[in-house]
């Protein structure tokens, strides 16, 4: 039963506060009035809010983006673990500077077109915009809609600027060989061909187990997928967390060819490995990385800037990078050769080789940085992606002939829209169409312009 308590104000006049019990009996204020019959009715009301299952505490508006987001939203909105660590990060660097100190009840359509303009200002990306604004926020609204939080969903209907849907562009057989060829060793091969040959995600490629391939049958079951979280956010603090299911959430089969399969087997003999063993695993560095010791070009004419001692150096000597704190190219090649030769001389022992905090899986960024940035800079590929694999893979089948619906249950696509991207996508694709264009137009191509 709800009541209004009398209290006098500062300026000596009388005001009622109403109060009534939420849905857990907690005492909750539905306002102060001048008068006890205001009074007497926000709480009557209040109650009614109540018994229709509705708590319509005007203090949940009250609190702040900031402390919705991030104390209720964030720790208890449904969310896979890596999806939610990128949340964390994208709303903590963009929308919490924003948005942070702001109530929830007063966000406004209004607002959410002028935070657009503010990343605009900020030079983020089109499609970080539409990320965050689409997914994140939309989210975060439609909650604290339901949550009734705020009255309106202040960001429903705000544009944002278009993201235009570039080509793919897709490797070519022969640039796959020139990167295969470049690649450091065997292990590092094996598993690039792996990734062109089944189109496995980076997280479905690096939890492959012994168990996974059937030799006898060449069927490979994809059903885990690895994740790599910072400590904060894996549960067990630790770096890799094992899903048990693939990114959509289903199982899928398919067939390796046998030259892959056979590599794989002889791959397994080799290393000794048990049906629960990875597949591929982060090898620890045993010896230091190489330094380049000095370069070949002509130092520049002239001197490094004043010190603060107003002295100034000749480019390329150790006293330019010691006392003038110079780093370009020179200074810094002359500094290399100069440690090089004391370790050389043994003068100097250089640092263990850093080792990664991993339980066996390879990290994405250290593949990345250690072995695939040379391979491609090697093949002269420009900024393929390791994820393009799985698009030429896609790609390198229906080119083949493949049947559509084959290719995607091969790679997993939840709508087959997502599989006829991949079609005439090879550089390729279009010289059928110009062949075509030649036969009828081709007695005029011989006249002049």
């Amino acid at each position: 039963m709800g009541f209004s308590r009398k209290r006098i104000g500062r300026d000596g006049k009388p005001r009622y506060t109403a109060y009534y019990l939420d849905i857990r009996g907690q005492e909750r204020s539905a306002g102060t009035f001048s008068n006890k019959k205001d009074a007497n009715d926000a709480w009557k009301k209040a109650e009614a809010g109540v018994s229709a299952g509705r708590q319509g505490d005007p203090g949940r508006g009250r609190q702040t983006f900031q402390v919705y987001v991030l104390e209720k939203w964030l720790p208890h909105h449904l969310l896979e673990p890596g999806v939610r660590s990128n949340y964390a990060g994208q709303i903590r660097k963009h929308l919490i500077p924003f948005f942070g100190p702001m109530k929830m009840r007063d966000i406004l359509p209004e607002h959410v077109r002028q935070w657009v303009t503010y990343m605009q200002d900020k030079s983020a990306s089109a499609r970080t915009i539409q990320y965050c604004k689409g997914s994140i926020l939309n989210a975060i609204f439609t909650t604290a809609l339901e949550d009734e939080a705020v009255t309106i969903h202040p960001s429903r209907g705000v544009k944002t600027p278009p993201v235009p849907d570039k080509p793919r562009h897709i490797i070519a057989a022969d640039q796959f060989d020139l990167l295969y060829q470049a690649l450091p060793d065997t292990d590092a091969q094996l598993l690039v061909e792996t990734a062109i040959e089944s189109g496995l995600r980076w997280g479905e490629l690096t939890e492959l187990r012994v168990r996974d391939l059937d030799f006898a049958t060449r069927i490979l079951t994809v059903s885990r997928a690895v994740i790599e979280l910072s400590p904060e956010d894996h549960p067990d603090g630790g770096r890799f967390l094992v899903k048990e299911y693939p990114k959509d959430k289903e199982y899928r089969r398919f067939k390796l060819s046998q030259q892959i399969a056979r590599k794989i087997e002889a791959h397994v003999a080799a290393n000794d490995l048990g049906p629960d063993n990875l597949l591929f695993t982060y090898q620890a560095p045993t010896q230091p990385r190489s330094r380049t010791c000095g370069t070949t070009a002509t130092p520049p004419a002239g001197m490094t800037e004043p010190n603060e001692r107003g002295r100034r150096y000749w480019h390329g000597t150790l006293t330019a990078y010691n006392e003038a704190q110079c780093r370009c190219e020179h200074c810094r090649g002359a500094y290399a050769t100069y440690r090089a030769m004391r370790r050389a001389n043994g003068k100097d022992t250089p640092r263990a080789p850093r080792a990664r905090d991993t339980d066996g899986h390879i990290p994405a960024d250290w593949f990345r940085h250690q072995v695939w940035y040379a391979a491609r800079k090697t093949a002269a590929l420009g900024k393929i992606r390791i994820h393009d694999l799985r698009h030429a893979h896609a790609s390198w089948l229906l080119a083949g002939g493949a049947d559509l619906q084959v290719v995607k249950e091969r790679l997993g696509h939840a709508s087959i829209a997502t599989t006829e991207k991949y079609l005439h996508s090879l550089p390729t694709a279009d010289e059928t169409a110009l062949d075509a264009l030649t036969r009828i137009r081709g007695p005029q191509t011989t006249r002049s312009a």
